[in-house]
């Protein structure tokens, strides 16, 4: 029994993966499962077996990705023993994924988007938005252990911040403006010099 759950589950990880491409392209709205089957290996026989219906598929396939995404910087974190090297490091990764990503996250915003018409959404999407609160938290956490100074602000006052300022670069990326990179890397620097201040003068208390 337990090996036919793993290769139910494999096969639903398999097919998530084929159809991201074209989620990350159309959007929520303009997808269906028998277009999604038209622009993959699989048919739309197979993916309904799999798959309840489309939102089952779309809110598995964000959830993969996600997955992946929230452990993006944790190599950076762990090896860093400097505020520069850490800081270094995960602009030169926030930039990276921007650049090379942007479809899947502009994907991540449209199902969050719908989580407040969808219902069926909003456990997912609290799941997902609550472990890149977590992310965001280890990276600024240990950047302030570094540092030597609290930070400022609570994870959910930061995850507000960090995620403000990549929607905008986002929108931008999209828009083929070659300065969004560059400018999130100086927007979230300004922003966490302000929450995790290296002067302990500047620290309230």
């Amino acid at each position: 029994m337990a090996e036919r759950v793993d290769k139910v589950a494999a096969r639903r990880a398999e097919l998530a993966a084929a159809t991201l491409r074209t989620l990350a392209e159309l959007g929520y709205a303009r997808t269906s499962l028998r277009e999604i089957a038209q622009n993959s290996e699989f048919s739309h026989g197979v993916l309904h077996y799999y798959f309840q219906d489309k939102v089952d598929l779309i809110t598995h396939c964000v959830r993969e990705y996600k997955a992946i995404c929230v452990t993006r910087y944790d190599q950076v974190v762990a090896t860093a023993t400097t505020p520069a090297q850490l800081r270094e490091g995960f602009l030169e990764k926030l930039a990276q994924t921007l650049v090379e990503e942007p479809h899947m996250h502009r994907l991540w915003y449209d199902l969050r988007n719908q989580s407040m018409f969808e219902p069926s959404f909003r456990v997912d999407v609290a799941a997902i938005d609550d472990s890149l609160e977590r992310m965001v938290w280890r990276v600024v956490s240990r950047y302030a252990d570094l540092v030597g100074t609290p930070p400022l602000v609570t994870p959910p006052v930061m995850y507000a911040l960090f995620d403000g300022l990549f929607q905008q670069a986002l929108l931008r990326q999209l828009a083929g403006d070659p300065a969004a990179a560059a400018d999130l890397q100086a927007g979230v620097t300004a922003v966490v010099a302000q929450v995790v201040p290296a002067d302990r003068a500047a620290v309230p208390g």
